[in-house]
C-alpha cells in the first residue's frame, strides 16, 4: 500500500456528510468492491488522544455475499480521494456484511 495513504489523517468531519455514499475498495490483483457509508459517529471519550483527533466510528454496508477480511484497505472516494481504512467485519445482513472502521 503507497505510504503516503498510510500517512494521511483522517478527521470525523472528512466523512460526516457523506453518509449514504459509495466509497470504492480497490485491489491490485482483483475486482473492486462498492460499499455505502451508512454510519459516521463520534465516539465519547474523557479526553482527547494525544493526536488531538476526537475518536469516531464508521459503518459501511457492503452488498457481496462473501465476507472480506479484516485487513488494512485502500479505500476511495469521489470527492475525498483514496485513503486507508482498517476494516472489521461486524455484522451479517441479507446479501452482504456491515464492516467498521474506528479512528482513535
Amino acid at each position: 500500500m503507497d505510504e503516503e495513504l498510510l500517512k494521511r489523517v483522517l478527521v470525523f468531519e472528512d466523512f460526516a456528510d457523506k453518509v449514504g455514499q459509495i466509497f470504492t475498495i480497490t485491489f491490485d490483483d482483483g475486482p473492486a468492491i462498492a460499499m455505502t457509508l451508512s454510519e459516521a459517529e463520534l465516539l465519547k471519550a474523557q479526553r482527547l488522544p494525544p493526536s488531538g483527533r476526537p475518536a469516531f466510528s464508521l459503518i459501511f454496508t457492503v452488498d457481496v455475499p462473501e465476507m472480506i477480511p479484516q485487513r488494512l484497505y485502500r479505500v476511495e472516494h469521489e470527492a475525498l480521494g483514496q485513503a486507508a481504512l482498517f476494516l472489521v467485519p461486524v455484522g451479517k445482513k441479507p446479501g452482504g456484511f456491515l464492516y467498521q472502521s474506528l479512528f482513535n
